[in-house]
């Protein structure tokens, strides 16, 4: 199986469109040979992600959580606060949650590159 290179060109998109688009190629659905058990899908790599628009309040009211383990362990972050620190993270976890909850997801999330 061979796989191609995607390059998508993120500014002035949204961040959900471009999530969908970068999620459907990760997984295939664009190919007529298209299963869903099997992982055909290609490499995805956004360029100009920091001029993407993000629409509303979201970069104050978005808000990531993680979770230590321990008691009281529950940290939270606004999206706002997140693309300062790490804006390619924003894009892979919308990604990573438009993928299919099984064993490929995190096969295909490895696929996905995001430069500034």
């Amino acid at each position: 199986m061979e796989r191609e290179t995607h390059t998508i060109d993120a500014s002035d998109t949204a961040l959900g469109k471009l999530a969908v688009r970068a999620a459907v190629l990760l997984r295939g659905k664009d190919k007529p040979g298209f299963a869903k058990h099997v992982d055909a899908g290609d490499f995805v790599v956004v360029k100009n992600f920091g001029k993407i628009k993000i629409t509303g309040k979201k970069l104050q009211q978005e808000k990531y959580y993680r979770y230590s383990g321990y008691m009281g362990g529950l940290k939270e972050k606004t999206m706002g606060k997140l693309m300062e620190e790490r804006p390619d993270e924003v894009l892979r976890r919308a990604v990573y949650r438009m993928l299919p909850k099984n064993k490929l997801r995190d096969r295909m999330i490895k696929r996905l590159t995001v430069k500034q």
